[in-house]
């Protein structure tokens, strides 16, 4: 499981556009709006589609000016190997 959290900055006057636009994108959801231009949304990986898909497709979104990384969380096991 991945889960993230990205930053949209936008003009407000697109709030409305944007948010339907994010949930649009599989594993998208909006977590916060400020009102003031700036949004918070979560992205989840799921059965036929990767997080790092559903980032590529919310940063592409029109009028989304930027988009900025927050959080990145993954419960996939890392292994170490000793020598």
């Amino acid at each position: 499981m991945r889960i993230v959290s990205l930053v949209l900055k936008f003009l407000p006057r697109h709030a409305a556009e944007i948010r339907a636009a994010v949930g649009a994108v599989p594993g998208a959801s909006v977590a916060a709006d400020s009102g003031d231009g700036r949004m918070i949304v979560l992205l989840e990986d799921g059965p036929g589609h990767a997080v790092s898909d559903s980032i590529l497709h919310v940063h592409q979104l029109a009028n989304v000016m930027s988009t900025t990384l927050a959080y990145e969380y993954s419960d996939e096991a890392l292994t170490f190997e000793e020598n």
